[in-house]
């Protein structure tokens, strides 16, 4: 393609999701009313989804190019990235019904700054190079230094904003300083040409930069050593904006760290892969081990997450015994993280619509008996928290685990078995969830807005479907 032509077309999603942030300020102006906010913003997400089908039909197509490469390009694999974004941003928008109803919530700024961050993972998505990939993920990111203190009334609220804030800006740093030792090394930054110029001589200084925007990047899905921002922020943060770094987040961080390691590293990819497996053993283990003390259920499921991310990350020990097996990676990876966020939007609207119109996840004794007095929505949280522990009937977080271990087993068996004992210590914590909202205790009837029941049931709806069928997520990726 010509290195001046800009493929509007390719670029389709991205504009409409950033005119849908747009849109849903001057809406916000004029009416102030939650509900239009909420359905201008719905709308939009609609169609940057419809968007990125069309682009699948199209094939694969790049833009913003230069002599060495392009900075984004839309692939099959990015394109069903976005649709499962727009997918979670849509539940994310159903749970904040209640969350917008409070008097202290903007809702304009609101909508707003989760549109900005979703618009973040959706061009980190079709990322083509490194300046690409860190300006999209500190889009991604800079929103929620805001949306963790949405309700101005808690303290709780703003010392997690300040929390993530500060780790945030160290751990961007740290990829910023990675992303320019790497071009000082190759003096490139698109993705393809770095992986051509590292077939050459590599160094001390080559690996050090990979470390640092591996390190950096781990932020993103609250990996080992840079997972302390996480149980404080889903916890201080309202439900809605939790399952927001739970889900959309969280598969923002994967994704980079897929496309930096498989398409720009080459030859290196196995440097990259051992230093994320380390990372992954690191993140599974702390993450499994602190959640069995947890008391309040956000937290709990703010530790589950970051031992999540340690089995989202176990793919990539893959690349340490077989550096050119990329496509086994990206499917194992791509495939458990959409089981996983499926899952993890289902128990956050769960736990939001039991809630109510409080607006922190309480403790788990709040939840005694809650599956008896609301048996469609506790029964789909005991689906989510049996699903993250991969037991039947939970098939679709079965399945991603029985990937993950089948494809680990040959090339990395040290890791499988470490992600199979994991997997066991997690049952604790998981099962004694499921069992307070199973158990003979009186729990209040609370009103459920038909935005956030209406989430419950699609969210369970889609891990029941793809549970018993997975293939349809493997086409995607």
């Amino acid at each position: 393609m010509n290195a001046q032509a800009i493929d509007h077309i390719a670029l389709l999603p991205a504009y409409l999701a950033a005119l849908t942030a747009l849109a849903v300020l001057v809406v916000d102006l004029f009416s102030g009313r939650s509900a239009l906010v909420l359905g201008v913003a719905a709308a939009g997400l609609a169609a940057v989804s419809i968007a990125a089908a069309r682009l699948v039909g199209l094939g694969d197509r790049s833009t913003l190019c230069a002599e060495d490469g392009c900075s984004y390009v839309t692939t099959g694999p990015g394109s069903g990235i976005v649709i499962v974004l727009c997918a979670l941003g849509l539940a994310v928008l159903g749970m904040s019904a209640a969350t917008l109803a409070a008097e202290d919530v903007a809702h304009g700024e609101y909508v707003f700054l989760l549109l900005c961050s979703l618009t973040g993972a959706i061009v980190l998505a079709y990322a083509g190079d490194l300046i690409t990939v860190i300006v999209a993920v500190e889009t991604l990111t800079l929103p929620l230094y805001v949306l963790v203190a949405a309700r101005r009334r808690r303290l709780a609220a703003a010392e997690a904003a300040v929390n993530i804030l500060v780790v945030s800006v160290a751990a961007g740093a740290v990829t910023l300083f990675g992303a320019a030792l790497l071009y000082a090394a190759t003096s490139t930054m698109h993705l393809d040409a770095l992986a051509v110029a590292l077939e050459g001589d590599v160094g001390a200084l080559h690996v050090v930069a990979i470390a640092m925007v591996i390190g950096g990047l781990a932020f993103k899905v609250a990996a080992v050593p840079l997972h302390g921002w996480a149980p404080g922020a889903y916890d201080g943060a309202p439900l809605p904006i939790a399952a927001h770094l739970s889900t959309v987040s969280k598969l923002g961080g994967v994704v980079a760290l897929l496309w930096i390691v498989t398409r720009g590293l080459g030859p290196l990819a196995a440097t990259g892969g051992l230093i994320i497996a380390i990372i992954s053993i690191a993140t599974m283990t702390v993450g499994n081990l602190a959640a069995l003390r947890q008391t309040r259920a956000v937290r709990l499921l703010a530790w589950s997450s970051i031992a999540q991310a340690g089995y989202l990350l176990a793919p990539f020990a893959i690349l340490a015994a077989e550096p050119d097996d990329t496509a086994v990676v990206a499917i194992a990876v791509l495939g458990y993280a959409v089981f996983y966020v499926l899952l993890e939007a289902t128990a956050f609207a769960a736990v939001t619509a039991l809630r109510g119109t409080r607006d922190d996840g309480g403790s788990l004794s709040d939840y005694a008996g809650a599956a008896r007095r609301h048996p469609l929505t506790g029964g789909a949280l005991i689906l989510a928290l049996i699903g993250l522990a991969g037991l039947p009937p939970g098939f679709a977080g079965l399945f991603a685990k029985v990937t993950v271990v089948s494809a680990l087993a040959v090339p990395a068996p040290v890791v499988a078995i470490v992600v199979g004992v994991n997997a066991v210590i997690a049952l604790t914590y998981y099962l004694r969830f499921a069992r307070v909202l199973l158990a003979r205790a009186p729990f209040p009837n609370v009103p459920q807005p038909w935005p956030v029941a209406f989430t419950v049931a699609a969210s369970t709806a889609a891990v029941v479907i793809i549970g018993f069928a997975p293939q349809f997520v493997l086409n995607l990726v």
